[in-house]
């Protein structure tokens, strides 16, 4: 059982004496104390001796009014049908994703999104979060002001499918957001502090050192994940707070658990929308007010308590007195009307019939717009006081656009990024395919000499050939798999693009770096090239300077595309070319194909390769008893071995231009 105070939020009872209870008192879950937070325990857990002032039991430091008006947006959809005889016009459609909608939430209230499946309920809230691409019509105010970074900041935005990584755990999760997102007048322990207030606050105790988890192995568990979402948020004390469907996927009990932490939210003077599919009833009963959506336009938005009522007074009343509020909502927006409607003037047949369907729909919208333009003030019913006095955003002018330096961003996403990619970097199976590969090439080449240079070289080729593939294809997954990540964050303006984009590249470097390193050292030694430890470190430089180009190249094809499929058809043609025109194979190419050999990274790779293990007069024995000079070989001969220099340069080059490509094309993104 709830506590008292617990069960005025679920039901309702909110008068002011139990709100300021609810709000400040820590004892209000401690019937769940024995509960643990890893089996499915979603409410708060508030054992503190009194709130911090960095506390997210406070009240929100700034109160938000959230109204729009009559927002509307629209996309352009291509159809592929006649494409090829039909014209432009024709094959460009307009699709009405919202049309009409408005609605005012104050701070203190929970207001739900409900309608089926492609109603518009996401790309509302996307556009009230500013994060909508293109253009809308209607007004979105808060506070009566457009959206502005400094509130923008002060915006909550959790997404349906909590975009999390795998590999770290609850509090490294938290707190490297807490650094990000935190003003730098905090004190790094400051901030850590903040973020095991809200691992304590959200019932996250126990659960605090296990890993988040994913598709390839399991983690928490799913009310786990979407607490850790809301925490995130939760960390810069939001005033207005958006959620996309945080109870879909999450049984009854949870869901109930995930919606009175935020009802619990809301009572600390912040704003809370969600969108929600199918709640429960006892869910239901929760929100204080309720926009339903059907194709996009609204047909009831005020509060929960008086929605029966509203479609009651249309002869809607439901089959029987103990239906489910929200599913009886459902059935109305897809234009499924109850048979025991009163009014026989709109009487329609069954659910089944499409014509049918419509007619309800268009009635249902046409009765809501009648009535909102007879009565725009019923909108701005609400349990907040409106004589409660609010506090006014900063300025924009007096607020920094970033709250952390660019040094701080950095240090901490390289972090970050060491930690979440320290497992597949150094995987079981990519450790034993490197040393496999390496032993294998040694055994082949076991010991060659001088004298067998056509198999030496070979081996040269191989080392340019494999890290310059092996690299890439790691490096085209970066960014395509952290879009979600990238975009989530950036939106909520955690860092500099400058920053992820120096910390995710300089973060490679030392896991992209040892396992060439202990290949080389194997497969040199094994292979019987030349037994110098000069040679032999420049051998293992050049691989090294080959394996940042490459995985330059990689990250720039992946930030292009941001498709990894085709990111990997792209590079398996690109590294084809390289390996055909790299100069092993051909010595003499026709001119007019010529010039890519200049663009392949492999033939200056396999040029230098060449050129420290043998010097240009340098004898080998090409027949019995005959010496021959090593610059009169016909594979070194048409590389050039002489001038070096202009090789290092033009890997340096592409090194440069590959990097300075990807931050671009990820910019343009």
């Amino acid at each position: 059982m709830l506590h008292t105070n617990e069960e005025n939020i679920v039901h309702g009872n909110s008068s002011p004496n139990a709100l300021k209870v609810q709000q400040l008192d820590p004892s209000i879950t401690s019937s769940k104390s024995n509960v643990s937070p890893c089996s499915n325990s979603d409410i708060p857990n508030q054992h503190l001796s009194s709130p911090s002032h960095l506390s997210v039991l406070q009240t929100s430091s700034y109160t938000v009014i959230l109204k729009f008006e009559d927002v509307a947006y629209s996309i352009k959809t291509e159809s592929n049908v006649g494409s090829c005889f039909s014209s432009p016009s024709k094959r460009n459609k307009t699709r009405v994703l919202l049309n009409g909608v408005s609605g005012t939430v104050n701070p203190g209230e929970l207001l739900a999104m409900l309608g089926p499946s492609g109603s518009g309920k996401t790309t509302l809230l996307t556009a009230l979060a500013g994060r909508l691409p293109g253009k809308i019509s209607g007004t979105v105010s808060y506070n009566g002001q457009p959206l502005s970074s400094s509130m923008k900041r002060k915006i909550g935005f959790v997404s349906q499918d909590d975009v999390l990584y795998p590999h770290l755990t609850v509090k490294e999760t938290l707190t490297y957001a807490a650094l990000l997102r935190l003003p730098k007048k905090l004190s790094k322990a400051e901030k850590t502090e903040q973020a095991e207030l809200v691992i304590r606050e959200l019932g996250l105790t126990r659960c605090r050192n296990s890993m988040i988890g994913g598709a390839l192995f399991r983690g928490i568990s799913g009310g786990e994940r979407k607490r850790v979402s809301i925490g995130q948020e939760m960390l810069v004390n939001p005033s207005l707070l958006l959620l996309d469907e945080p109870t879909s996927g999450l049984d009854s009990t949870t869901a109930q658990r995930i919606v009175a932490t935020l009802r619990w939210l809301a009572r600390g003077g912040r704003t809370v929308v969600t969108t929600i599919h199918q709640p429960s009833s006892r869910l239901f009963r929760m929100f204080d007010k309720v926009l339903v959506l059907s194709d996009g336009c609204p047909i009831y938005s005020g509060r929960g308590s008086s929605v029966m009522e509203y479609f009651g007074a249309m002869g809607f009343v439901p089959a029987f007195s103990f239906m489910n509020p929200a599913d009886f909502l459902l059935d109305l927006a897809n234009g499924i009307a109850p048979e025991t409607r009163q009014d026989e003037e709109h009487e329609v047949g069954r659910s089944d019939s499409g014509g049918h369907q419509n007619s309800i729909k268009k009635f249902l919208i046409s009765s809501y717009s009648k009535s909102f333009n007879a009565s725009k003030e019923d909108m701005d019913n609400s349990l907040y006081d409106s004589t409660r006095p609010r506090s006014n955003l900063p300025s924009r002018s007096n607020e920094e656009q970033w709250t952390t330096s660019w040094w701080m961003q950095f240090t901490v996403l390289l972090s970050r990024g060491l930690k979440e990619r320290r497992h597949e970097s150094y995987s079981f199976l990519r450790i034993f395919q490197v040393m496999a590969v390496s032993i294998l090439a040694g055994l082949l080449w076991w010991h060659s000499d001088t004298n067998h240079i056509q198999d030496q070289v070979g081996l040269l080729f191989f080392f340019s050939i494999f890290w310059g593939f092996f690299p890439m294809f790691n490096a085209i997954f970066a960014f395509p798999q952290e879009r979600p990540m990238l975009t989530r964050e950036r939106s909520s303006g955690m860092y500099r693009l400058s920053s992820y984009y120096f910390a995710r590249t300089a973060g490679d470097l030392p896991m992209e770096l040892i396992l060439p390193t202990i290949f080389v050292t194997i497969a040199y030694w094994m292979g019987g090239l030349k037994p110098s430890l000069i040679t032999f470190s420049a051998t293992l430089c050049i691989i090294l300077f080959s394996v940042l180009v490459s995985q330059s190249l990689g990250l720039t094809l992946g930030a292009i595309l941001m498709d990894v499929k085709k990111a990997a058809t792209l590079s398996s043609v690109v590294m084809l070319v390289f390996l055909l025109v790299g100069g092993y194979y051909i010595q003499n190419m026709p001119p007019f194909i010529m010039w890519m050999k200049y663009v392949s990274f492999s033939h200056y790779t396999y040029k230098l390769l060449v050129g420290v293990q043998y010097t240009a007069n340098e004898f080998y024995e090409c027949g019995v008893g005959k010496k021959c000079r090593v610059r009169d070989f016909e594979g070194i001969k048409c590389l050039g071995i002489e001038n070096l220099m202009m090789d290092v340069a033009a890997l340096g080059a592409m090194l440069v231009g590959y990097r300075v490509l990807g931050y671009v094309a990820l910019r343009i993104r």
